[in-house]
């Protein structure tokens, strides 16, 4: 059986998802405030015939000595980015704590309009106090509540966009711009939103456009099989890939809903050698700032580990039922570990560049290799990039690995389809 095409999505953050890639002499660090960068990081997706590009967003500043997360509001970016580009879809993080439905229907459809049905939006609950802090509130609300907050929000937006029939429209300049029976307020009063509607803007081209999630919490996982249409996700390896991409379409079809899309995300170094590559981590991981790296290093395994040596081995760490802090990361770091046998350097480099995330070091072809791999074998329907350094890691991808997975027939040639959903092999609901 053939192996159906993979999907591929451009994850944008700051100069790279390296957290010293602002420093290499290279980076983009200047261009942060410049759309021009941003329109040309969509145009070289878009080269690549990726399906989106994608920007996450934070409402607190955090470490600005530490280098540069956010700068740009995404979906004031993603406007010029539509106007730069042609096929290749637009996403943007939308969180229920923060935005209201209304607001966030308005924009979201405004948008779909603007680029010609190519908008999609990351539905997240937000997490931390330092951003609920910069919109009134003195700390975050629960997570069940934050929770049920967000399917509400999620419902009522779609009920905004179906708010105008498909067909609304008239345009008949003897009296009527739109049929006001074909246009109808939701009247929805709930727990968390009051909200009349109709919506101020006419159904999107998309009808809606594509609801994306990330859910990882038992939860978030409920959420995204009742709502996602495609879903983000962090597997290390194979393995954890197949245990939550079987997971999710268990919980998927539990709901009466057909298969969705699930995309890890995935950093990757690319070089015409093994070593080539190698060098090119290397190269950042160097640039990590050694101080901080290792005291935040020390707060996620709970011990000191200021004077081990920079370039032997990492020390053995106590098992994870030993371990009494979060053992989400920790699970993650005695992988690592366990799997890599890294050096403390490259193990700070490995946890600076995606965390949790995949990481593929290689040539084009063993890059291709593994990522045929995981989706030949249940661990994911395509990814989501996350360069270590932009916009050299996506320009190495798009004129290295893509022509490999073109040429054996995994990824698209040329686009088929003029919107996001398209891209995505989904059908367009009706109103």
């Amino acid at each position: 059986m053939a192996t159906p095409s993979m999907h591929l999505n451009l994850f944008i953050m700051g100069c790279g998802h390296h957290r010293a890639a602002w420093r290499h002499p290279d980076s983009a660090a200047e261009k942060m405030g410049d759309i021009r960068h941003f329109e040309s990081l969509a145009r070289t997706a878009e080269r690549g015939r990726f399906d989106a590009v994608f920007f996450a967003d934070g409402h607190a500043a955090g470490n600005v000595a530490g280098g540069p997360l956010w700068f740009l509001e995404p979906l004031t970016a993603l406007s010029a980015m539509a106007r730069a580009t042609e096929h290749i879809g637009l996403i943007s993080t939308i969180s229920s704590t923060f935005y209201t439905p209304f607001h966030a229907a308005r924009l979201l459809a405004s948008l779909d309009h603007i680029s010609g049905g190519r908008m999609g939006w990351n539905l997240v609950t937000s997490m931390f106090d330092t951003e609920a802090r910069n919109h009134g509130h003195t700390a975050m609300p629960p997570h069940a509540e934050r929770y049920a907050r967000a399917e509400e929000f999620a419902n009522v937006v779609l009920e905004l966009w179906d708010s105008w029939a498909d067909d609304a429209l008239t345009l008949d300049r003897a009296g009527n711009f739109a049929d006001p029976h074909r246009v109808r307020p939701i009247r929805h009063h709930g727990e968390h939103f009051l909200v009349d509607g109709p919506l101020t803007v006419p159904r999107p081209p998309q009808g809606r456009p594509v609801l994306f999630q990330a859910g990882a919490s038992d939860q978030g996982r409920d959420l995204a099989a009742r709502y996602a249409e495609a879903i983000y996700a962090v597997a290390y390896d194979l393995a954890s890939a197949q245990d939550y991409y079987r997971d999710i379409q268990a919980r998927v079809a539990a709901a009466g809903r057909p298969p969705v899309a699930i995309m890890p995300g995935l950093v990757t170094y690319v070089g015409s050698t093994m070593d080539e590559a190698r060098a090119r981590q290397r190269e950042l991981d160097e640039l990590l700032p050694t101080a901080d790296s290792l005291q935040q290093l020390a707060t996620f395994i709970g011990q000191d580990c200021s004077d081990w040596e920079l370039d032997a081995p990492v020390p053995a760490l106590p098992p994870l039922e030993d371990f009494t802090g979060p053992k989400g990361r920790y699970a993650t770091i005695l992988r690592i570990v366990e799997c890599e046998k890294p050096t403390l350097r490259q193990l700070l480099g490995r946890l600076a560049a995606g965390g949790g995330h995949c990481t593929m070091i290689g040539t084009p072809e063993s890059i291709a290799d593994e990522m045929q791999r995981w989706v030949e074998n249940g661990g994911a329907d395509g990814f989501n990039l996350m360069p270590p350094a932009l916009p050299s890691s996506i320009d190495d991808f798009v004129d290295q690995v893509v022509p490999v997975l073109q040429e054996r027939g995994l990824f698209r040639r040329e686009y088929t389809a003029t919107t996001l959903r398209g891209h995505l092999g989904l059908e367009r609901p009706r109103a």
